[in-house]
């Protein structure tokens, strides 16, 4: 499916109160079996996909290797993918906006911009992270995508939860679409709401402990997860690898996903029917 064909779809889901839960897969694998499963929207992790490629997240991937990335999520699945830019691969508002163009030219139907200036982990002066979300804001509006300004400073403890709040408050006064500030409480996700521009809420931190319906009784209008799953991923191939190589202990392999599940959500054919009832051999 076209990436315009998506992008009116992804906008609509976003609605407040009812937040859209998008989870975030950092290869094609996980992609398809996200959508398979039922996701209405995903989005790429910069620090999940940094993993499939051994680095670390904040600034290690190129521009052209994170489009790439994103245009394989898009061309897997069938539902509105959103980017996860970071900075927008630059410091410049002007670079912001190019990587905006060339996130709708990848098939993307939305794309988030934060104020990190990475690859350090200070954030932009206000005046200049709100000059970089406002070309984004323009050239989003010009490409027909959805663009989500992020606020990642009390994330990284440069400022407190009411400068996150004065930064998205303007960010929606510039125009963007959706408003996130990671790690945000029960009170601030109130306030962003307030602004009635849709709210991405991010499950990590107190935020993991209530469900979906309670986080939307908050007002927003998305929900993620960021890496969240991913590192889920890693800590199994870590405890895992350990107990293998340090003890000899191979049980951990007895709660391996069927093969026949997943490989019937990466062909999209019913569980189980290529193998006429036969259990493959998850080791093969």
């Amino acid at each position: 499916m076209r990436r315009e064909e998506l992008t009116e779809p992804f906008r609509a889901l976003h609605v407040p109160g009812k937040p859209v839960v998008m989870p975030n897969p950092w290869d094609i694998g996980s992609a398809k079996v996200m959508a398979r499963l039922g996701a209405r929207a995903l989005a790429t992790t910069s620090s999940g996909h940094g993993f499939t490629l051994g680095l670390v997240d904040g600034g290690q991937i190129s521009r052209q290797v994170a489009l790439q990335h994103a245009a394989d999520i898009c061309d897997a699945v069938d539902v509105p993918v959103n980017g996860d830019f970071e900075n927008g691969f630059g410091d410049s508002p002007e670079t912001v906006a190019d990587t905006v163009r060339l996130a709708a030219e990848a098939g993307l139907a939305g794309v988030s911009i934060e104020d990190t200036a990475l690859p350090t982990k200070d954030s932009y002066a206000f005046d200049l992270a709100l000059e970089r979300i406002e070309a984004a804001v323009a050239a989003a509006r010009a490409a027909g995508i959805v663009l989500t300004a992020r606020a990642d400073g009390w994330l990284l403890r440069n400022y407190d939860q009411a400068e996150a709040l004065r930064r998205c408050q303007a960010f929606a006064q510039a125009g963007a679409d959706v408003l996130y500030a990671p790690l945000v409480d029960v009170d601030t996700t109130r306030a962003l709401a307030a602004t009635g521009v849709p709210v991405n809420v991010l499950a990590a931190g107190d935020m993991r402990d209530l469900t979906g319906e309670e986080i939307g009784a908050l007002g927003a209008a998305r929900i993620s997860i960021g890496g969240g799953l991913a590192r889920v991923m890693q800590k199994v191939i870590i405890d895992g690898a350990r107990t293998i190589l340090e003890r000899g202990d191979f049980t951990i392999l007895k709660e391996a996903a069927s093969a026949a599940d997943v490989d019937a959500m990466l062909t999209d054919e019913p569980p189980g029917s290529q193998y006429r009832g036969e259990q493959k051999l998850s080791e093969t």
